[in-house]
């Protein structure tokens, strides 16, 4: 058989990392991507890195990102804390391309008109594809929506400064946040995340922004004079959408076109590669393994939504951190949204059960017994390599811990019972 052609909407972190996944399979893939239109900097977590290195972006890393010193002025307070990383996105964008090259994926470059049967492009290129992947983000056409946050606009304004240590900040406003970074080569952001309704149109935006950073010490501190006058911006949704359907028989959302969080809980680039890591099994399972489509359609869509809930309480929490100003309008919506529900639930043994539940093995989809908790819904399939199921029904039965254990290494009993003693096992 003729292997299946896939086409990937978008060359960012989810659309690439689905990309080499599938070429690590065995795929050929195609990448369609547009340049990005404007220039921007994002602050990302070691975690981030760690988890872009894993998906075959590290070539991409080494060229874009760069430490950086961080305050943070929230809640009346004012803290030096640990360094996070600035991703020049303009050459993170570049050198992805060059990951992906390197690992064989086709490139077109190109601004996509039409999605139907075939995929044309606006300098009238016609492409065919068996599968589907969209990946270009915020920029995808809306699907019906699972569910919206409030409403929230952010506003990247870019100039050029002195050169310098790189650094960035983070503060609370009355009316919203404002995070704020400089690159070693002078080039300053400033971005700042309001309620959308009520922002100036857009010819007084540089100068509204010009007068909102001329209140902020934090600003001058960081910026000097420069910062005080009127610069380039650049006005984007920042809204937290979860998709309504994100896979089909022959299509799959990965990424922001799947689910676009707030971002403040500052895992933009990592919910990304979590939708995206998994898409390269779950698409092999529908293209080689259609008797198990309805498995793999089910895994992908409840941990796209699992991962949203998560990264929507984690912004809630952070929200909820501002109590000096609970009672404004921006900070009261947000500190509620999406559920009153804690991120981690406190542990109940006797909610403890084992079900069967769609699991990844060996890249495919398959169906394997786990252990659902309060805390993991989706269920656990095994702890470093032991499976969890049979140890959970040998106690629950009263068989005994002891037996079950029996083969296994000390670190791994140890494990076990610290495990089970976090689920509530008495």
């Amino acid at each position: 058989m003729p292997e299946p052609q896939i086409l990937v909407l978008g060359a960012g972190p989810a659309g690439a990392a689905t990309a080499i996944g599938l070429r690590r399979l065995g795929y050929p893939v195609t990448v369609v991507s547009d340049w990005r239109r404007f220039a921007a900097v994002e602050g990302v977590s070691q975690r981030v890195l760690d988890g872009l290195r894993h998906a075959g972006l590290g070539g991409a890393l080494d060229e874009a990102a760069m430490p950086a010193t961080r305050q943070v002025r929230w809640n009346g307070e004012h803290l030096q804390m640990n360094q996070e990383f600035l991703l020049d996105r303009q050459r993170f964008d570049r050198a992805l391309r060059a990951d992906l090259a390197r690992a064989g994926v086709t490139l077109v470059e190109g601004r996509v008109r039409e999605v139907a049967k075939q995929v044309r492009l606006d300098d009238g290129q016609v492409l065919q594809a068996d599968f589907l992947v969209e990946a270009r983000g915020r920029q995808a056409p809306l699907a019906p929506d699972r569910l919206r946050g409030p409403e929230t606009v952010s506003l990247l304004n870019l100039w050029q400064g002195d050169p310098g240590t790189p650094a960035s900040a983070v503060e609370s406003l009355d009316d919203g946040w404002a995070w704020m970074a400089r690159l070693a080569d002078g080039r300053c952001y400033w971005q700042i995340t309001l309620n959308a309704e009520g922002v100036p149109g857009k010819a007084e935006l540089p100068e509204y922004c010009a007068a909102r950073r001329r209140e902020s010490a934090l600003v001058a501190e960081l910026f000097g004079a420069r910062a005080l006058e009127p610069a380039q911006v650049h006005a984007r949704s920042s809204t937290a959408i979860l998709a309504g359907d994100c896979v089909g028989d022959d299509w799959i959302r990965v990424g922001d076109a799947a689910m676009a969080v707030d971002p403040l809980s500052g895992n933009g680039i990592f919910q990304s590669l979590s939708s995206a890591l998994q898409a390269p099994v779950v698409i092999n399972t529908l293209l080689r393994r259609p008797e198990r489509a309805a498995l793999a359609r089910q895994f992908h869509q409840q941990r796209v939504e699992q991962l949203f809930m998560r990264f929507a309480r984690i912004g809630r929490d952070f929200y909820g951190q501002e109590q000096a100003r609970a009672g404004q309008p921006f900070w009261a919506r947000r500190r509620g949204w999406p559920d009153a529900q804690p991120l981690h639930l406190a542990a109940d043994w006797r909610a403890v059960r084992v079900e069967r539940r769609p699991v990844l093995r060996d890249g495919w989809v398959d169906e394997a017994e786990v252990v659902v908790t309060a805390d993991q819904p989706l269920g656990v399939w095994h702890l470093q390599g032991v499976e969890l199921a049979p140890v959970v029904r040998a106690v629950q039965s009263g068989q005994g811990l002891e037996a079950t254990m029996i083969g296994l290494s000390a670190p791994d009993q140890l494990r076990l019972r610290r495990w089970l003693a976090e689920q509530g096992c008495p």
